[in-house]
């Protein structure tokens, strides 16, 4: 795990809820029969979570307060079902594709680890509200240079049964994501495991 830390210029960051093993590599195998459209940049099978929160870049101390609050945490491991892709936007062009995630426990998660990091003056209140998801694909650029979406053309098709069934979230991670050529790599900073 990366020291929370680590350096001294500002780090970008994040609060996730990992995924059981089974759950990644049944979607690691749903991928690679639906994920192949030559637009598609499939997420890795480490990086595939539900974010709950997004707190951007954060100098060094920050991050340790933060890290901090993800420890103490820990709570009962919610219940989460996965639904069919879905492209957003939905209107226009798609920038990604990512898997609904509904589950009252996860928001109420979500909720208590946001109160506690506004508590702590480490965050503000979203406007939007909490949508948990999974995404599974972002869309390349249409050029090099360009911010378009690429059209995609062939869509990923829907998961097989046995992904939609429920299953439990397993811990809480404080990733810190560095971007790099072929996309982002997330290194955690902290964890917590959930009962």
């Amino acid at each position: 795990m990366a020291k929370a830390g680590a350096g001294s210029k500002k780090q970008r960051v994040f609060v996730a809820l990992d995924l059981p093993e089974r759950m990644r590599e049944g979607l690691m195998a749903w991928g690679k029969a639906e994920l192949v459209d030559p637009a598609l940049r499939p997420t890795r099978p480490e990086s595939l979570h539900v974010t709950l929160v997004f707190l951007g870049n954060r100098e060094a101390a920050e991050v340790e307060e933060i890290a901090a609050v993800v420890r103490r945490s820990g709570g009962p491991a919610p219940l989460l079902k996965l639904e069919d892709p879905i492209s957003l936007p939905r209107r226009r062009r798609a920038s990604l594709f990512a898997l609904p995630a509904p589950s009252p426990a996860a928001s109420d998660l979500q909720r208590g680890l946001v109160e506690r990091l506004i508590t702590a003056g480490l965050h503000e209140r979203e406007a939007r509200s909490f949508w948990p998801h999974v995404t599974v694909a972002r869309v390349r650029p249409e050029g090099r240079g360009s911010r378009r979406p690429a059209a995609v053309t062939r869509r990923p098709g829907d998961l097989p049964e046995g992904l939609k069934e429920p299953f439990l979230g397993v811990r809480l991670t404080l990733y810190r994501s560095e971007l790099q050529s072929g996309g982002s790599r997330y290194a955690p900073l902290a964890q917590v495991e959930l009962s």
